[in-house]
């Protein structure tokens, strides 16, 4: 079971950076319409949601939801991602981490839907889908 879980974050992973890294830099600040986040704070929304989750549903460990203010650019932001994979990474072997692990990764995918739509937006073919 490790191992599908394992392989199922490098694919989570792949997919999420492949899709941040789809949109331009200067389109980082898109936002569709006033109401929703833009792209750069929606790639923010996901690598904080990863911590949140990891701490919550995987270590059980009560943590409030009080997210920084969103790095700003597309290398900050992507590195953002990364580091918080790899902190997933840390924890999702373990044996009680299989329900909170797919609900975090449940979370991912949402709002990495909600993504590809913004790159549509902007006339950008998201990367082919990965599973």
């Amino acid at each position: 079971m490790e191992q599908q879980i394992m392989q199922r974050l490098d694919q989570s992973e792949q997919y999420t950076l492949a899709v941040a890294d789809a949109m331009p830099e200067k389109e980082y600040g898109f936002r569709p319409t006033g109401e929703v986040w833009s792209f750069g704070e929606l790639m923010h929304h996901i690598a904080y949601g990863i911590r949140w989750w990891e701490a919550n549903y995987i270590r059980k460990t009560e943590t409030p939801w009080d997210p920084p203010p969103a790095k700003k650019g597309k290398k900050a932001l992507m590195e953002e991602l990364r580091k918080a994979y790899a902190d997933l990474r840390q924890t999702a072997g373990s044996a009680k981490a299989e329900a909170g692990f797919h609900s975090t990764l449940d979370h991912v995918t949402h709002h990495r839907g909600q993504a590809t739509v913004q790159l549509r937006l902007k006339g950008i073919v998201p990367p082919e889908y990965m599973y």
